[in-house]
């Protein structure tokens, strides 16, 4: 009898196995907040559907002439014979008591109030970052000066400090009412900001670049900065709501944005009285200036969870 040998499954040799060998060594994926984040993101489906209405925001704010024909400030766009008609197939929103097609005017407000939300949100993150980031680093007396200063601004509540502010410039528009909420918002951004430099500048990768000779502004832009703005972001995106909603009110009260410029608030403001006869006219403002403020909401908290590990 003689004795049967049982091969096992030869190795691949020449080009396949080298195309074998390249298939099980697979790239490591280099792991990283902002990389994890952004995979959580596009898997989340509530900051999908925010960031698509914010785009679609942006879009109308930008060149509202895509969306309507019309335009609220052309001559002959308010007819007193249409005051109050409710809504129809060729005008969806209807008309106000002026006349004029409110889903124009609608379309067209959103551009002073996106610009006010996103000029004091941009604003505010800008100054209140690089104070907070200098306060956090510096400390000491920088520190103690800034703090100080910060708290008499931080005390002021936003809408009320608006109100004041606004009620004594007399007139305003979107650059006016952007400037004194950024005035009174930048300490919040401040605040966060330097409580997360304050946790981040003793960390160990900060140590070694600190041996290995990197200098302050290298350390501080290079290793702090990327490190300590997650919470920044984050309270700027639900922020950015929160100061269009201010700008509503603002406006609603009159001492906002302007007539002949149209604002959310404006309209909210002049269809009031007639809520009972003509609640169209209060309704489609007000419900697009919620959508707008969910929307910006809605972004924030998703990139909350996604830049916190604690929520993983």
């Amino acid at each position: 009898m003689s004795d049967t040998i049982t091969k096992g499954p030869e190795a691949p040799s020449g080009d396949n196995g080298e195309k074998g060998a390249a298939k099980a060594q697979k790239p490591e994926r280099v792991a990283s907040l902002w990389s994890d984040a952004l995979r959580d993101l596009r898997r989340n489906p509530v900051f999908i559907i925010g960031a698509v209405l914010v785009f679609c925001l942006l879009v109308i704010s930008a060149v509202p002439q895509l969306f309507t024909d019309g335009s609220p400030f052309a001559g002959g766009a308010c007819d007193l014979d249409n005051s109050l008609k409710r809504p129809s197939a060729e005008h969806w929103f209807g008309f106000d008591v002026q006349g004029c097609d409110i889903y124009t005017r609608t379309i067209w407000g959103a551009r002073n109030s996106v610009t006010v939300g996103v000029l004091t949100t941009l604003t505010v993150t800008v100054v209140g970052s690089l104070l907070g980031l200098l306060a956090g680093w510096k400390g000491g007396i920088v520190d103690s000066i800034l703090s100080r200063f910060t708290e008499i601004f931080f005390s002021i509540p936003l809408l009320l400090g608006g109100m004041l502010i606004m009620s004594m410039l007399g007139t305003g528009n979107a650059y006016t009412v952007s400037l004194v909420m950024a005035v009174l918002g930048w300490p919040q951004i401040f605040r966060i900001m330097r409580a997360s430099v304050l946790a981040n500048k003793n960390n160990d990768y900060v140590m070694a670049a600190r041996a290995l000779g990197a200098g302050s502004g290298r350390i501080t832009f290079r290793h702090i900065l990327p490190n300590a703005i997650a919470p920044v972001i984050v309270v700027a995106a639900i922020s950015l709501g929160v100061y269009i909603g201010a700008e509503a009110a603002l406006s609603y009260l009159g001492i906002g944005v302007q007539p002949p410029q149209i604002s959310w608030g404006l309209m909210i403001s002049d269809a009031q009285p007639r809520f009972l006869n003509a609640p169209h006219v209060l309704l489609f403002p007000a419900a697009v200036l919620s959508i707008t403020v969910l929307a910006f909401i809605m972004l924030g908290d998703a990139v909350r969870d996604a830049l916190d590990p604690k929520l993983r």
